[in-house]
């Protein structure tokens, strides 16, 4: 009995699908093409933050590459400042005791023995002299040179006669300056 009632549904089932009009098929039609279409964004949503997740490590990744590349480049460019520059702080020390072997040099012997005491002052001066030219020290020119703020100091402003404005009269303490960057200014007297 059991099979006979299955056995109708079926035969019931196969005969509503044949009654079933065109349109009906096409709604369900439908419906199925929905529910794949519905399946197929539920992928497309979980792989659209996925995308965005990757594009914004590698735009972090790219961030810390070029961090590090500037990182990289500034310590470089201190390290061969640090180089560079390293005698700095001995030469600033050295500077006074210049001054006053400049001073010593200015005078006049009147004795044989102060005469040979003075040539052998000059040689030790220019040993000096040559050696801070090697470590890239050199003596700021001043004499009949243009005033400029960035290596002469200005301590005195004169008139003289044949001297443009602005043009340095007289050196009253040499200046100094390492490679490029200047150690001491010159300080100077300049026209008006």
């Amino acid at each position: 009995m059991a099979e006979e009632k299955k056995d109708e549904t079926i035969l019931e089932n196969e005969s509503l699908e044949q009654e079933m009009p065109e349109a009906e098929k096409e709604v369900e039609q439908k419906e199925a093409s929905n529910e794949e279409t519905i399946e197929a964004n539920d992928e497309e949503s979980e792989v659209h933050p996925l995308e965005i997740e990757l594009a914004e490590t590698k735009d972090r990744l790219a961030r810390v590459r070029a961090d590090y590349e500037n990182f990289r480049r500034r310590t470089n460019e201190e390290k061969e400042a640090q180089a560079k520059y390293r005698a700095q702080g001995f030469i600033e020390k050295l500077l006074p005791a210049l001054d006053n072997f400049d001073r010593a040099l200015t005078v006049e012997p009147q004795h044989d023995e102060a005469k040979q005491l003075l040539q052998g002052m000059e040689m030790v001066n220019r040993q000096i002299q040559d050696a801070l030219k090697n470590e890239g020290v050199e003596v700021i020119p001043t004499k009949g040179e243009m005033f400029d703020p960035h290596l002469h100091q200005a301590v005195m402003q004169v008139e003289e006669e044949g001297y443009d404005s602005n043009q340095i009269v007289e050196e009253l303490q040499k200046g100094y300056q390492l490679k490029d960057r200047v150690i001491r200014h010159s300080m100077v007297k300049v026209n008006s």
